[in-house]
Parts: C-alpha cells; sequence; structure tokens
C-alpha cells in the first residue's frame, strides 16, 4: 500500500517504502555512541594500563566530544564503519608509541557489545516522535527499513529495546553489504528484498551520506533531518527536502 508523506510544505505522494537511518534520525545519536565508546575505551585503558588523559583521547579518536557532550561532526562513529571506528582507536594508540594494539581494540568492541546486549535499554533513546510515525507507516501497509552503517544485529537490539521492531520489515547493516553508505548498495539490497521500486522509496537521515545514498540509489526522494550532526547548509545543499526532525512528518 501506498501513503502520502507531508513534509512541512511538500507533499511525497505514493510511497510504498519509506527506509530509515538509526542513529540521529529514529534514535539519539550522543546518548547511545557516548556510553559505547566510554566502555570500549575504558577496556582498551585498562588492558594497556593508560591513565585518565590517553582514555579520553581514546574517546575523542573514536568521535565523541565528551566536553561539549557531541559527537564530532567527522565521526567516525555514528557516521563511519565500524571497522574504521576500531581502526581510529588503533590509529591513536600507535601515536603515542604503543604498536600491535588491533587485537585489544577487537576484544574491547566484542565486550562491549557482550555486556551491553541485556542491558541496551539503557542505552537507546527514541527521537520524540519516532514511535508515532512509524506506528503510522505500519498502520497504513507502507514497509519500513532501517539502513545503518551499525552492524545488523546491533540495528535488530536497538529497535527491539526501542519497541519498534515488529513495525519494521528489514534492517541491513554495513556488515551485510561490501560497500556501505553513500554508495547505494545497501539501498539496492533493500528493494530487491522487500520487492519495491525506488521510484516509490523515500530515505530518512540525518547525515550527509544518508542522503547521498538515497540520490546514488535514484529514490523518489531523500529526506534530512537535523537531529544528527550534519550542519542544515551542507543538507540544503544536497535535498531540498529538510525537516526538524522525524516529528515534523506526517502521513496520510
Amino acid at each position: 500500500m501506498t501513503v502520502n508523506i507531508l513534509l512541512d510544505n511538500n507533499i511525497l505522494s505514493d510511497v510504498e517504502l519509506v527506509i530509515f537511518d538509526k542513529d540521529g534520525t529514529l534514535m539519539d545519536l550522543y546518548h547511545y555512541w557516548s556510553k559505547m565508546i566510554c566502555l570500549r575505551a575504558d577496556y582498551i585503558a585498562k588492558k594497556l594500563d593508560l591513565d585518565a588523559y590517553h582514555k579520553n583521547q581514546i574517546i575523542f579518536s573514536m568521535g565523541v566530544d565528551l566536553e561539549n557532550k557531541r559527537l564530532r561532526a567527522q565521526g567516525p562513529v555514528g557516521i563511519k564503519k565500524r571497522s574504521e571506528v576500531l581502526q581510529a582507536a588503533v590509529d591513536y594508540l600507535a601515536s603515542i608509541g604503543m604498536f600491535d594494539t588491533y587485537d585489544v581494540c577487537f576484544n574491547a568492541f566484542a565486550h562491549v557489545d557482550k555486556i551491553s546486549s541485556p542491558r541496551l535499554k539503557e542505552f537507546v533513546k527514541p527521537i520524540e516522535g519516532s514511535d508515532e510515525l512509524l506506528g503510522a507507516l505500519s498502520s497504513k501497509g507502507c514497509k519500513i527499513a532501517i539502513a545503518t552503517t551499525d552492524i545488523s544485529e546491533r540495528a535488530r537490539l536497538a529497535m527491539k529495546h526501542l519497541g519498534f521492531l515488529s513495525m519494521i520489515d528489514f534492517i541491513i547493516g554495513a556488515d551485510m553489504v561490501q560497500r556501505t553508505k553513500p554508495d547505494p548498495e545497501m539501498i539496492c539490497k533493500t528493494l530487491d528484498t522487500l520487492g519495491i521500486s525506488a521510484s516509490s522509496s523515500v530515505m530518512v537521515g540525518d547525515a550527509i551520506t544518508d542522503i547521498q545514498i538515497g540520490l546514488n540509489a535514484g529514490l523518489k526522494a531523500s529526506v534530512a533531518v537535523l537531529t544528527g550532526l550534519s550542519p542544515e547548509a551542507d543538507l540544503r545543499a544536497l535535498t531540498p527536502y529538510v525537516i526538524a526532525s522525524v516529528d515534523n512528518i506526517s502521513i496520510s
């Protein structure tokens, strides 16, 4: 079934599928990633006997600015794939003369995945209006997908703890493709899986790469929300559809 999507003064008609980014679009970016990154850095610091200064530098290198309580605009966390976030920690350690630390950093990520999974509800916080929007789309028969640079199982767990999972038809993470955002592979696989055309599908995301992936896949539209990291001017340079948040989207 198709729906009409109302975005302030714009209408996107006959939409069969809405593909959402996860972090910064449906769930609070800083709340989730600051906790995950701090736990990873704590593990690394303990294993390598690092002081608080170097632990905080590892946190910063992976993309979290604790002082200003935000994620860094250039990432890597929240924007780039998991392997690049891990490599950022390895690179920082190499810069202070600590080499051959890949295994320690890899184990830190695996350890934090394990300890956080049973209590993920503490880590996830929905963007206001996301529950209502997903419910409205689902009730009208519109398909819903998640396309994220996070790994798919973590995305599935996050959606489960937010209470969104039953409304979502497909979740694809960076681990399910060879080329992640802004390459269109993630979107193409989603469209093939759900049997829906690009011309009746819409992408909604907070990052430049979210908008680019929708454009590269030839979707009906790419909608930008301002609840993430990307400056409004940069988003408006790519799409005419820029809104404050998913709370500004209505369905008819």
